[in-house]
């Protein structure tokens, strides 16, 4: 009796375990079940091709007693006619067995036929079964990897409060923080961009004033401007001495 009650509580367990297994990966379960039954499938496909070798000699050994029993029949006929009954007699009771044992094989050739079109029905009921159940594990993993996203997302979902008193809170601030940083700099090299601004201006203007008493040099070195019209520019002097021309013709 306690022997039993041992047995009966370890058989539990194990089924427990055995329960934790299954219930563990199920798709795995179910990936290795059909890959069992393909397995299976081979094995019965390799099968249903050794009987249907079986049904072709059968068929072959019926097609040879046809020839046979056509063969005897051919002969008795033939003896008959020359008046040889002895030996039509002798062909005839060969011709009588020959045809019982036609019958025989015809019958098993029926029957082997019948069987191999079961068979191949099963198969071809098992393939298409095999391709369904294929078809539904796959549809069951994306179902069951969808649910599994959903419901992480839906934890995560409750837990996105950005309380400051949270750590996600504290890490939004960190992030402001950072954000309110970089601004400043680039306030700061803005602001910074106009010092010195009239020191520059400043310095613009005497270039300017240096290139323009150079250019005057340069008409006077080459005889455009007189020193005294230096102030002068060219082209007014030029449109000068044209005016002055035009009223004394």
């Amino acid at each position: 009796m306690i022997l039993g009650k041992l047995w009966k509580a370890l058989a539990a367990q194990m089924n427990k375990v055995a329960n934790f297994f299954w219930t563990a990966d199920p798709i795995a379960q179910l990936q290795y079940e059909y890959d069992k039954a393909v397995d299976q499938l081979k094995e019965g496909r390799e099968g249903l091709e050794q009987y249907r070798a079986l049904v072709e000699r059968v068929t072959r050994q019926v097609n040879n007693d046809q020839q046979h029993v056509a063969s005897l029949e051919a002969r008795v006929k033939a003896y008959l006619q020359a008046g040889e009954r002895e030996t039509a007699a002798r062909f005839a009771l060969e011709l009588q067995k020959a045809k019982k044992e036609l019958a025989e094989n015809e019958a098993q050739l029926k029957l082997h036929e019948t069987a191999y079109g079961n068979n191949v029905t099963k198969i071809k009921h098992a393939t298409k079964k095999l391709s369904d159940l294929k078809t539904k594990i796959q549809k069951y993993d994306a179902e069951l990897k969808l649910s599994r996203a959903e419901a992480e997302f839906a934890k995560l979902a409750t837990s996105f409060n950005f309380d400051i008193t949270t750590d996600f809170g504290q890490i939004e601030d960190v992030i402001q923080d950072k954000i309110g940083l970089n601004r400043a700099k680039v306030r700061v090299a803005a602001d910074l961009s106009g010092e010195g601004l009239d020191d520059i201006k400043r310095e613009q203007a005497v270039e300017q004033a240096m290139a323009d008493q150079a250019l005057r040099d340069f008409e006077v070195q080459m005889g455009m401007v007189t020193p005294e019209t230096a102030g002068v520019k060219a082209d007014d002097k030029e449109l000068g001495s044209e005016r002055t021309t035009q009223k004394s013709t």
